[in-house]
């Protein structure tokens, strides 16, 4: 498994990995998981406090016992909640990140994050203060690194401006490439990572692509019809007929650009893990591929007011 360098930092972390959400609460199903992604190469482990309200950062923490020292382990903070109750409330102030960083860290059962990274943000927020809570963890030596998780344009360009921050974790796929328009430049230029999440459009350019597409995207996908998502799925399959599979295809195309770090597949079987691995075996996705798959999609505007 080939490794990108996260930013400037002395993380490296491998070009796919994997992202937690998905692996539901099935302890042994999701160790399962997680074992076939480390023995494949991946080092990079994405989890949150938010998902399954803590419960998946206990299980990531169980599944990697005895191998922590191999692996970069990334999660999230931000938004408030109670274990046992309903719903959350956002909240990135240092006091809220200073605490969440001591839940995070008993319940993975670690001594240190490698990636802590707000989850979310807005260009309201008291970012000055944010930013402090992170460099101060990382002099506490309680995290290594620290990023973000954000889609705004413009809460972005604000951490680039007044952080260190290494990494930027984003929506990028084919099918969604408002990433392309400026982030991916900037990011690239300031020698910050993107660490690509959902890389296969909720499964749509996945090997079964087509049928997902005809199942999700009953209602479009963000500004695309049903009838659209579905043509491009089939046009994605019959592309990759030959010597690779759509999926290693989707991993291909977020991977072209510089700025990318990792793409962040999400797995709920062992089958979408094995489905993912078969990046490994593609040959390299050339330039000219590239242009043509992007002649498939549209690039989609961001909100110029986010």
């Amino acid at each position: 498994m080939k490794k990108r360098q996260l930013g400037h930092s002395d993380l490296h972390v491998s070009e796919i990995s994997l992202g937690c959400m998905s692996l539901g609460t099935d302890k042994e199903q999701a160790k399962s998981i997680i074992d076939r992604a480390l023995d494949a190469g991946i080092n990079y482990l994405d989890t949150a406090d938010l998902y399954d309200f803590g419960k998946n950062e206990q299980i990531v923490g169980e599944a990697i016992r005895n191998r922590r020292e191999d692996l970069i382990i990334g999660s999230k903070v931000g938004n408030r909640f109670t274990p046992g109750e309903e719903g959350w409330t956002w909240d990135p102030s240092k006091e809220h990140i200073k605490a969440g960083i001591k839940d995070s860290l008993k319940r993975l059962g670690t001594d240190y994050i490698d990636l802590y990274q707000l989850h979310g943000g807005t260009i309201d927020d008291p970012i000055d203060e944010t930013i402090e809570a992170f460099e101060d963890l990382k002099q506490e030596g309680l995290i290594r690194e620290y990023g973000i998780s954000s889609i705004r344009p413009n809460v972005i360009r604000e951490f680039v401006k007044k952080s260190n921050i290494v990494s930027v974790m984003s929506q990028y796929n084919a099918l969604d490439r408002r990433p392309e328009e400026n982030v991916l430049d900037l990011l690239h230029e300031q020698n910050i990572s993107v660490l690509a999440r959902g890389p296969l459009a909720k499964g749509m350019l996945s090997s079964k692509g087509v049928q997902v597409a005809r199942k999700k995207a009953d209602s479009g996908f963000l500004s695309y019809s049903q009838e659209d998502v579905v043509e491009i799925a089939e046009k994605w399959k019959d592309y990759a007929q030959g010597d690779k599979t759509p999926t290693a295809l989707a991993l291909q195309y977020v991977l072209k650009h510089p700025a990318v770090g990792s793409a962040v597949f999400g797995a709920s079987s062992i089958e979408q893990v094995e489905d993912n691995l078969s990046y490994l075996d593609a040959p390299a996705l050339t330039d000219e591929a590239f242009a043509e798959l992007q002649s498939m999609t549209r690039a989609i505007q961001y909100d110029k007011h986010r």
